[in-house]
């Protein structure tokens, strides 16, 4: 008679697969701001229009996340976490790929759109299928080790760059496919599996709305997050192009490695959160503490590291260390909602979030062509805090909550 595992066993293979699956997921994130120049420039571009169209093509990758992110939160409550897990491995590995052979920018777009949609999907059904299987109690190390391990994609992506663009797409794209035959030993979580058997609405989007209490608690879940991506976003994105002449480094700083120092202190800070979060016994304290380090961290990049490559260097770092609690609120947001909407939650909101740069994005630039860079950076970056912290206020504490119940 075979056994059947409980509630109580932790779920070894499901967090190496999304841990991995993660991995390569901010791989190819962040590839493209790495190889962003060079690619450009094999296809025929110089001068501003590598800007310019650089710009574009970042709009139309968070673009596809959005889309991605409706797409595969909706699909992992109606068809299961694992098969969006895998599908959404699947579409970014193809588009990887598919990228390495573009032959002209309308191509890198529809690729760069495309692989938005399978990035979208892989962290959310991740966390949702190992925090619906792991104790109550334990399941925040599970999610921590997924982001913490997740984050050093970026550190891989930086050095895999350096061998060529299109070398560096085919590796990302030959990762996830080996991960795909990783799916041996996986299983389907649980509580999904008892979904099953109900005539419960599944992944319905639109019950996010259907009460004031419940879109609100949704609006609070994204906005902590919103700070994350200020940060990636403008500080650290543009780095190169906007804050280094500012701060009298022109010439001496370079986004790629702005991108490899922040994400080397994501992934120690996400295991830092996750840590205190277990000791703590609360998920809230954590990124009540997170929160006011980044906005210390922030004065620091902007008035602490002037003409000092090697300090600006340190405060992305930081910046990044800031940023950790990313593992947390993506948990967050999957501990508040039932099990019939939890995938559709747990997958919108970050993708939600990281589509929040766009906007970010142009108001910081309106902004700094009237008030300044150094102005601009504090205005924006603050109204980013301050709303992630009156959200996490609002939020209910969930750390041990026990997630086996549904949304009506």
């Amino acid at each position: 008679m075979n056994e059947k595992k409980s509630p109580s066993s932790i779920p070894y293979v499901l967090i190496i697969v999304a841990s991995l699956g993660y991995f390569v997921d901010i791989y190819d994130l962040v590839l493209f701001n790495v190889v962003k120049v060079d690619s450009l420039k094999a296809l025929g571009l110089t001068g501003d229009a590598i800007k310019e169209v650089g710009l574009s093509l970042f709009n139309w990758q968070m673009a596809g996340m959005l889309v991605g992110g409706m797409i595969w939160g909706i699909m992992g409550d109606k068809i299961g976490r694992i098969k969006v897990l895998f599908g959404s491995i699947l579409l970014y590995s193809i588009a990887n790929i598919a990228n390495a052979y573009v032959p002209d920018i309308t191509w890198y777009a529809i690729v760069r759109f495309i692989a938005g949609i399978g990035l979208a999907g892989e962290l959310g059904a991740g966390i949702t299928l190992v925090s619906e299987s792991m104790h109550k109690e334990k399941r925040g190390y599970g999610t921590m080790i997924i982001v913490t391990f997740g984050a050093l994609g970026a550190l891989f992506a930086y050095y895999i760059g350096k061998f060529g663009w299109k070398e560096a797409y085919l590796v990302g794209g030959g990762m996830g496919l080996v991960l795909l035959l990783l799916r041996v030993g996986t299983y389907e979580s649980g509580m999904f599996k008892n979904l099953l058997a109900d005539k419960i609405p599944r992944g319905n989007f639109f019950m996010l709305f259907q009460s004031r209490n419940t879109f609100f608690k949704y609006l609070y879940c994204i906005m902590i997050g919103l700070p994350v991506w200020f940060i990636v976003g403008v500080l650290i994105n543009l780095s190169e192009s906007h804050f280094s002449e500012v701060l009298g480094m022109g010439g001496q700083i370079e986004t790629g490695k702005c991108v490899f120092y922040c994400y080397l202190g994501l992934s120690v800070g996400d295991l830092v959160s996750g840590f205190l979060s277990q000791l703590l016994r609360s998920r809230k304290k954590v990124v009540f503490i997170f929160l006011l380090t980044s906005a210390i961290v922030i004065l620091l990049y902007l008035f602490g590291s002037r003409n000092n490559p090697s300090l600006f260097y340190l405060s992305c770092m930081l910046l990044g260390a800031g940023t950790g609690y990313w593992a947390l609120f993506v948990t967050i947001a999957s501990e508040q909602f039932g099990t019939n909407i939890r995938s559709t939650v747990t997958t919108t909101a970050p993708n939600f979030v990281r589509g929040a740069v766009v906007p970010i994005t142009l108001i910081f630039k309106n902004m700094a062509n009237s008030w300044g860079v150094i102005n601009s950076s504090l205005i924006v970056g603050g109204i980013c805090i301050v709303l992630a912290v009156f959200s996490m206020y609002k939020l209910k504490e969930t750390f041990a909550k026990e997630l086996d119940y549904l949304e009506v």
